[in-house]
């Protein structure tokens, strides 16, 4: 698929409080300045807008038909193995146009994360 079909959701678990919210917009306007042409959206899983699938149907709306999700996550816990891939599910059925969804092992699986926090708590209690 050419670049101007594809799009990456980075996926918050979302809530109500804007204090939780914020850093995940911070984190989100710092990629984008990074991302170039590459289509980028921060979306939630829930409690918070824009939602999973409202974000899905307005890039396919757009004509983006191939959508990778990389969670903003830590691991992988019961929303990451059973209600986001369901929800993922049940939004290509009934998509009017066939589309590709990637979901992605969540940032916090990644050895540069787990170093990273390493290095923070071993800075702060030693």
């Amino acid at each position: 698929m050419s670049s101007a079909t594809k799009a990456t959701i980075l996926l918050a678990h979302g809530s109500t409080d804007p204090n939780w919210l914020a850093p995940f917009c911070t984190l989100y306007e710092g990629i984008r300045q990074h991302t170039g042409e590459q289509r980028v959206e921060l979306a939630y899983m829930e409690l918070a807008e824009p939602s999973l699938q409202n974000m899905i149907e307005q890039l396919a709306t757009e004509g983006f038909t191939e959508i990778d999700i990389l969670p903003l996550f830590f691991a992988a816990g019961r929303h990451l193995r059973k209600d986001v891939p369901r929800q993922l599910e049940d939004i290509q059925q009934a998509a009017t146009v066939p589309l590709t969804l990637t979901l992605h092992q969540p940032v916090g699986l990644e050895p540069e994360i787990a170093e990273a926090i390493s290095r923070l708590v071993i800075r702060r209690v030693t």
